[in-house]
């Protein structure tokens, strides 16, 4: 369910047509829906109602201050992977003792910030990394609270990139060497063991890779427990996907995820611990949206091509995921054919596409595209490749809108770059 609607042939984010924004801001433009986030993260928090649970936001999935500040006033923690994530969660107002830290290569500098800032817990990836945050933590004065990632060798079945729980992949700690991380933990003495941890990777679309990792750790917080290993809480990660497409990709509901999740902890119950989630794609990704203008149509003998002004440094997830979005036009036309068209983008790269061989209705030169389930990774994955400006970022509630960031002009290309006296 979101908030991107047709009202007759003109498409609405909430009660705002697409056009308006188009007209005042420009294009490339991400709109977000905060009546979207409103909803996705209630019916996500509703899940899991029968449990004590807490709820740690993804910021990599949508990181813009107002995005962040949205969720944070309904309760929303952060779950983060660096310092500058850290750094926007404290500023959009997070509560500190809501945020978890993950990541495989955390700074000794972060590591001293989030310490600093008295975070719920770092989620330790390996035995190297819980050796330097109690080294930190010696410097700063502190007990460092921690969970260790456990890596469960499960297969998430989703794209190779963004599966994270199997032995091959660089994240977490293995089963078997996790009793010993733990006990090593417990020894060091500027460590304070919290919790245990497991994340498998995102984009998932079965419960069942969930129900086999969080079972596997529920065993192994067993026989910690039975060594005196104090764990207030088990986080059980995030990934569950969204739907890009109009039809044919139906991943488990909130509700149906929750369930499966309170099923799979229910070995943990004789240890009263506190569920902690970190959703992102499934409260953001639906509730934003990619505007882009058509440039030009271009026909060869076998392709056809729609140019718009949006690209790969906008959106990386079609040329590096080979993922799919629905785009939709801002305005449809009555009596316009459709056409079967490579969407793509200037730059410089066969990979610059948004779509290939997508039947669509044919554009015209200034025409308004719309491109779909855009929210999650889609912004925070853009850059400034070709020295393209980064697009503008709107945020729409009821028939209001307002710009969370401006776009980038050509000074900000430069700003920071300095030449040496000596050229």
């Amino acid at each position: 369910m979101h908030h991107f609607q047709y009202k007759g042939d003109e498409l609405f984010c909430e009660d705002v047509p697409l056009r308006k924004i188009t007209e005042q801001v420009g294009t490339p433009t991400y709109v977000y829906s905060l009546a979207t986030l409103e909803r996705h993260f209630g019916v996500f928090d509703q899940a899991f109602a029968k449990r004590r649970h807490l709820i740690c936001f993804s910021v990599k999935a949508s990181s813009n201050l107002a995005i962040l500040r949205a969720l944070f006033r309904l309760g929303a923690g952060a779950d983060i992977v660096s310092g500058g994530e850290l750094y926007r969660a404290l500023r959009a107002g997070c509560d500190p003792k809501k945020i978890v830290f993950s990541g495989v290569g955390k700074r000794d500098d972060e590591i001293e910030h989030a310490l600093e800032s008295e975070i719920l817990a770092f989620n330790v990836e390996s035995v190297a990394e819980l050796s330097a945050i109690d080294r930190v933590a010696a410097k700063v004065g502190v007990a460092a609270p921690v969970a260790l990632r456990v890596n469960p060798d499960v297969d998430a079945e989703t794209h190779p990139y963004i599966s994270t729980g199997l032995k091959k992949n660089k994240f977490g700690i293995s089963v078997a060497d996790a009793r010993e991380a733990y006990r090593l933990a417990r020894r060091l003495p500027n460590i304070e063991v919290k919790g245990i941890d497991c994340h498998i990777g995102s984009q998932l679309t079965k419960t069942s890779p969930f129900r086999d990792a969080i079972r596997r750790v529920a065993a192994l917080a067993h026989e910690l427990r039975r060594e005196g290993v104090p764990l207030a809480f088990v986080d059980v990660g995030g990934g569950l996907g969204i739907p890009y497409q109009e039809e044919g990709e139906e991943p488990p509901s909130p509700h149906e995820y929750g369930q499966a999740i309170c099923d799979a902890v229910e070995p943990f119950d004789g240890l009263d611990l506190t569920l902690v989630c970190e959703p992102g794609r499934v409260i953001v990704g639906n509730a934003g949206v990619l505007l882009t203008k058509v440039l030009y149509l271009k026909q060869s003998e076998i392709k056809n091509f729609t140019i718009v002004d949006a690209a790969l440094n906008d959106l990386i997830r079609p040329a590096f995921y080979q993922s799919y979005h629905s785009i939709k036009p801002a305005l449809r036309r009555e009596g316009v054919g459709k056409w079967v068209t490579d969407i793509v983008g200037p730059i410089c790269e066969t990979g610059d596409f948004l779509a290939r061989d997508r039947e669509i209705q044919k554009a015209d030169a200034g025409d308004v595209l719309a491109v779909m389930s855009a929210g999650a990774y889609g912004f925070t994955m853009a850059s400034n490749y070709n020295s393209r400006p980064r697009a503008a970022e709107v945020l729409v509630t009821g028939d209001t809108f307002s710009v969370i960031r401006r776009r980038e002009d050509y000074e900000d290309l430069v700003r920071g770059e300095e030449i040496p006296a000596w050229l």
